[in-house]
């Protein structure tokens, strides 16, 4: 049955609060920004489930706002491929079919990783601390482990590590298929929590290939390798696992 965002479902949302809450940062320009950054939290945290129904009137309501840049947030969503619309039904949050999942992760292994041997000769020592000190954290939060932080802080580290990529083009389909999984990436470590302890280590040996000066090749090949390794990982678990051999 399709869920519908209304006054009894979750929270309301409150413009001009922390993204980590679910809601729109305090920094937000427009008012369809913090209506995008409000309803894209939502999904990425799994409060609003595929098949949901977003009911911009409601929303309005929730963040306080006219029911005009909830739409253009929402019309920006459906861009991204966070939202569909349905006939007689309206905007609901787009899932991920099993099969798209797999090749999103397989495009995204590759363009990610030639993003990141690309982006090495001019990730400086500042980059690196930076991307350290994000690890650091995802560390820390496997004691008491928390799958949507954990993915949050695991975009963090890996947008440090491409985000210099001169490149344009690849960068931008970088872009896309992180956008493409969000919905989904926000369980992703739930459903295999054992793959987060060895993705820290990954990290950690990803950064010493870039800060010791590793060739294109070999940093492009780890890179490629975390990624895949996490797909297997969550295909091992999934009835996806199937359709990797195909």
């Amino acid at each position: 049955m399709t869920e519908t965002a209304t006054a009894a479902g979750p929270t309301p949302i409150t413009a001009g609060t922390g993204t980590s809450a679910g809601t729109a940062s305090t920094t937000a320009g427009s008012k369809s920004e913090q209506a995008y950054q409000a309803v894209k939290a939502r999904i990425v945290e799994g409060t609003y489930t595929p098949g949901y129904r977003l009911v911009l009137g409601t929303i309005a309501k929730d963040l306080g706002f006219s029911v005009v840049p909830v739409r253009e947030a929402i019309r920006r969503l459906e861009a991204e491929g966070l939202v569909k619309f349905e006939r007689n039904v309206g905007a609901t949050v787009a899932g991920i079919d099993p099969t798209e999942y797999l090749y999103t992760m397989q495009t995204l292994s590759i363009v990610e990783g030639a993003a990141t041997a690309l982006s090495a000769p001019l990730i400086g020592e500042t980059d690196i601390a930076r991307a350290r000190a994000v690890n650091e954290e995802m560390r820390e939060c496997l004691e008491h482990f928390d799958p949507v932080r954990f993915t949050q802080l695991n975009q963090d580290f890996h947008s440090v590590l491409f985000e210099h990529c001169p490149n344009p083009h690849i960068l931008d389909l970088v872009h896309r298929g992180w956008n493409r999984l969000a919905s989904l990436r926000s369980s992703t470590f739930r459903f295999v929590p054992g793959r987060a302890h060895e993705s820290v280590d990954e990290h950690e040996a990803l950064l010493k290939l870039i800060e010791t000066g590793a060739d294109a090749e070999e940093i492009e090949k780890a890179a490629r390798l975390h990624r895949s390794a996490t797909l297997e990982a969550y295909l091992s678990q999934t009835n996806v696992g199937s359709l990797s051999a195909e």
